[in-house]
């Protein structure tokens, strides 16, 4: 059964292209449209149907019109269960049998895209719906959505133009990950972010709290996220190199040398510190045949050959002077893996940093004072600068400007296109490339150049006063501390 009542007066304009009429249905005609963003908890609690069993549906609920003469529900499923289940005791109850009062959107028939952001917007404002509703539903109604209407939908959720990639995303997290994101404050791309980088231990503690560090200034900024995650990802790059180094040790049926059991001496030696019985020299390829042939992993994850038991297999072990581990040898050690952190640090600080000179490269008016620097190092040119353009390295240039396939781009076609009002511009990442290309070794951390330091403190300034959006990483700060203007003093 099927009543016209009244015209709807809140329609989305010109994504419509008919007005949709209100009629009433029989509850028994209404099944639940494969578009409706909620996927979980869609069963009417016993609140709502004792509320309809008393009052009925009071608001109108919003359908699709099916070929078999049903009614897909795309907004208010629990609405219309309810009164399903009301109708159902209405007779032994002496209640009347009621209608449901819903809109009737032909428009919508054949446009899954626009049904399931409707459908979203409707609960997203309502209480329950699940974090992963919310995430499966955007990025189903922002694929099946045409570019012109995407971008309109995406502005009507608040979200970027990639949230339909970073729902998807998203979704790997489990359902307690996405609400503590979403307790946190995390948006969708930090909320994908997240995704990325779980699997590196303590990814969503350190996350949540570089979040914090950044809504405490109040700024909008997101300079302490945008270094953390880019320390997790450097993390999870070298958890990979080690799982693709032991995966080849695998392969090639080598074993891993395992430490002694509690209490167990180690009998393990390199091969560096053993002899043939004759006393010649242990090599891999010589070793190779010997049934305690093994490795170990150095901290670059590069094998370091070893023999689990040479005295059972023959082995002698060189004679060497026996001294105490001495002080200054833990010293020596605590130094080496410092060196080798700061060194991974120094190389993950790179992304966000080009990030933000891509930013400020590609904005209308170049900040003053990255003008003058760059105006600086064209009038002076130093050493640095007149080096790298004398390798004529332009990738990372055509980065900064945005240009696709930077490996590929003509620069000499980009500058006769470029428009007067972008050349400063042009020139500011042109002096980035140098100064970057100068920076681009892992060690550089411990003996930056007055030059190197007066780009990482401009970057420095730049980034606090365009609301905190960009920050020196700890090992940029340990870099610049002794060229800050105040250490001279």
């Amino acid at each position: 059964m099927a009543t016209a009542v009244s015209p709807q007066t809140d329609a989305p304009g010109a994504h419509e292209d008919a007005t949709p009429q209100i009629v009433q249905l029989d509850p028994q005609l209404l099944v639940r449209d494969t578009c409706n963003a909620r996927e979980h908890d869609t069963e009417p609690d016993e609140k709502l149907i004792a509320s309809v069993k008393e009052l009925g549906v009071e608001e109108p609920i919003s359908v699709r019109p099916l070929p078999d003469g049903t009614y897909a529900v795309f907004k208010g499923w629990r609405r219309a269960q309810a009164a399903q289940a009301a109708n159902a005791s209405a007779e032994q109850d002496g209640r009347p049998v009621r209608l449901v009062n819903a809109y009737v959107r032909e428009d919508l028939i054949g446009r899954d895209g626009w049904t399931r952001l409707l459908s979203l917007v409707e609960n997203d404002h309502r209480e329950s719906m699940s974090e992963r509703d919310t995430l499966r539903a955007q990025e189903l109604a922002l694929i099946d959505m045409n570019d012109v209407d995407r971008r309109t939908a995406a502005k009507a959720l608040g979200v970027g133009r990639s949230a339909a990639k970073q729902a998807k995303a998203a979704q790997k997290l489990d359902d307690a990950a996405l609400r503590r994101a979403a307790a946190g404050g995390m948006d969708l791309e930090q909320t994908a972010q997240l995704a990325e980088v779980q699997d590196v231990r303590g990814a969503e503690h350190r996350l949540l709290r570089a979040l914090q560090r950044d809504q405490e200034k109040g700024n909008g900024g997101r300079g302490h996220w945008g270094q953390e995650l880019a320390l997790l990802r450097a993390e999870q790059t070298d958890a990979a190199a080690r799982a693709k180094a032991l995966a080849e040790l695998e392969a090639a049926g080598i074993p891993l040398v395992k430490g002694p059991l509690y209490g167990q001496k180690d009998p393990s030696h390199p091969l560096s510190e053993l002899t043939t019985a004759l006393g010649n020299p242990l090599t891999e390829d010589s070793h190779k045949g010997c049934p305690g042939h093994s490795a170990r992993l150095d901290d670059e994850h590069q094998p370091v050959w070893y023999c689990a038991n040479p005295a059972e297999h023959g082995h002698k072990v060189r004679p060497k002077p026996k001294k105490p581990r001495t002080e200054q040898d833990e010293k020596a050690a605590e130094e080496r893996r410092k060196v080798i952190a700061c060194n991974r640090a120094w190389k993950a600080a790179a992304g966000p940093r080009q990030d933000f000179v891509t930013r400020l490269v590609r904005m209308k008016t170049l900040p003053e004072a990255a003008r003058v620097f760059a105006q600086e190092v064209l009038l002076t040119l130093p050493y640095y600068y007149s080096s790298w353009v004398d390798k004529h390295e332009s990738e990372a240039v055509a980065r900064f400007l945005g240009l696709k396939d930077p490996e590929k781009a003509d620069l000499t076609e980009t500058a006769a296109q470029l428009p007067k009002a972008r050349v400063v511009n042009a020139m500011f990442a042109h002096v980035a490339a140098a100064c970057e290309y100068g920076i681009r070794e892992p060690k550089t951390w411990s003996h930056l150049t007055p030059w190197q330091a007066r780009y990482l403190l401009l970057l420095e300034s730049l980034g606090q006063a365009d609301n905190g959006s960009y920050q020196l990483s700890e090992v940029e700060q340990q870099a610049v501390t002794g060229h800050r203007p105040d250490a001279a003093a």
